[in-house]
């Protein structure tokens, strides 16, 4: 049955509260928070720095909500159920890239945020500059970083826009809602927005979470029934598997990828480098997965609202037209508003860490103006509006999926640059025009898919644009690496490790 049901007044009233709320109070929060910490009045961070990485000051409590508020997004709670909505078991391949990433974070990000905070780098791109003296380097990674966010960003943009048109609103008002919230949200209140108000974004997306995995399956007679329902609904596959055999490999390649890129983007890195320790992001990295068991949880809806009786020819309608079959139209308004604020505080981060490459890296004549990175974060921000107008993307999550083929292109020199065998940056360079050019023309080619279909030696199967883009570029840049070291008549005592450059 079509279930396109009306919201009523209530579930607007609760959003709306919900929703503005949220904006005021991280729009402002450059005005009420000295009167909390009166150490931002003295501190010595440039005000550029303030905007951008809450002046590298975050504990451990601010940057779990922080980082995981940037992690957990709209891809989240809009596109993984909508996904599992319309492929079954595939949906659930987030599950394993973030208990993948974890260890990644644990090892790596420590190293990473002490070469930054030695340096006073505020991006990747900084961090590489630094390691291998090159300036077309430096500007390569910042592009890939800010055109890799674009998407990204569009996706959280679709989040905002889903749930405001679930409310009855149509035509382009939603998503110019969606344009203007999180333009003045950032603007105004820099990285301490989100920061200060991600764990009031994290508490509402449980109390909704829980209250679906709770009501929704009692409604439906319990998981047994609604997992029989379900199946119903879903493409068939052997009894004890979860994928279809044809769909393993697609499923545990864009796994990894997404387990290598998730930490890559801008966003996810200025959540890291804005930590005041290593300790406080090895922490962090210990107890981020009980994030995973929410994430699990949310993927359910995409099975509970096959089991409702939810049909809709756009999937990114699945979660909220669920709670509007389920719960009261109030809660069905906070639950939305949840859902937007889900949306909003990642969105937000993205911009800033987008911004931050701007001006620290893009820009010939840099400034720690906070105009300027607003400006910049601004134009970020319209470059995402263009991407959710402009790309046809079959589902929300191919969105996230497209910024992960670009963005795993700074791997080899971000990464991999931390490795004693020190790789040429022309080496790098080259890899990563091969890596991009690759990755973004399979893409083309398939429609935005995030698989590629690969026949080699008997082997036939679907495998992950970003991770075939990945292989190449580390081919390409390992072969040139030994081609220009014989060609310097390199000795093997000049690829012994070098030092950071700063």
């Amino acid at each position: 049955m079509n279930t396109s049901i009306l919201p009523g007044n209530a579930a607007i009233s609760v959003f709306v509260v919900c929703f503005v709320a949220t904006i005021m109070l991280g729009s402002t929060v450059r005005l009420w928070r000295p009167l909390l910490n009166r150490r931002t009045r003295t501190n010595s961070h440039s005000e550029g720095e303030e905007w951008g990485l809450g002046g590298r000051e975050f504990g451990a409590w601010v940057t779990w909500f922080l980082v995981g508020g940037d992690f957990y997004t709209a891809y989240t709670v809009i596109a993984v159920p909508a996904l599992v909505y319309s492929t079954g078991g595939f949906g659930f391949f987030a599950l394993p890239y973030t208990i993948i990433v974890y260890p990644f974070i644990f090892v790596v990000m420590p190293r990473l945020w002490t070469i930054a905070r030695d340096g006073g780098h505020a991006t990747a791109a900084d961090i590489v500059r630094a390691r291998f003296g090159s300036r077309t380097l430096e500007l390569m990674v910042a592009v890939s970083g800010l055109v890799a966010v674009l998407p990204y960003i569009a996706l959280q943009l679709i989040g905002i826009r889903t749930v405001i048109e679930a409310l009855g609103f149509t035509g382009m008002l939603p998503l110019l809602i969606a344009f203007v919230s999180l333009a003045a949200y950032t603007w105004l209140g820099g990285l301490h927005a989100p920061a200060l108000t991600a764990f009031i974004k994290d508490v509402m997306i449980y109390i909704a979470v829980l209250a679906a995995v709770i009501i929704v399956p009692i409604h439906l007679g319990g998981y047994g029934a609604m997992f029989h329902s379900a199946a119903g609904h879903l493409p068939s596959v052997p009894d004890g598997h979860i994928v279809a055999q044809g769909q393993v490999v697609p499923y545990a390649t864009l796994a990894l990828s997404s387990a290598f890129a998730a930490f890559l983007y801008p966003h996810t890195l200025t959540g890291i480098l804005a930590a005041k320790s290593a300790d406080t992001i090895r922490q962090n990295a210990v107890f981020l997965p009980a994030y995973t068991i929410v994430l699990g949880l949310i993927a359910l809806l995409g099975l509970m609202a096959h089991a409702a009786g939810i049909v809709t020819t756009s999937s990114s309608q699945v979660v909220p037209q669920l709670f509007l079959a389920i719960f009261p139209p109030w809660f069905a308004g906070f639950c939305f508003a949840a859902i937007a604020v889900g949306a909003l505080v990642p969105a937000s981060v993205m911009a800033i860490g987008a911004a931050n490459l701007i001006m620290h890296n893009i820009l010939p004549h840099r400034s720690d103006s906070v105009t300027g990175s607003r400006v910049a974060g601004f134009a970020v921000k319209v470059g995402a509006l263009g991407c959710v107008i402009f790309l046809n993307a079959r589902f929300a999550i191919d969105l996230q999926l497209l910024g992960g083929v670009i963005i795993l292109q700074t791997f080899p020199a971000l990464i991999m640059g931390l490795l004693p065998l020190r790789l040429p940056a022309p080496a790098l360079v080259a890899g990563w025009v091969i890596g991009s050019v690759a990755g973004l023309g399979l893409c083309w080619i398939d429609g935005l898919k995030p698989v590629h279909p690969v026949a080699f030696a008997g082997f036939s199967a679907s495998v992950s644009t970003g991770l075939l883009a990945l292989g190449i570029n580390i081919a390409v840049t390992l072969m040139l690496g030994v081609v220009i070291r014989l060609a310097l008549g390199a000795s093997p005592s000049t690829l012994r490790p070098g030092s950071i450059r700063r």
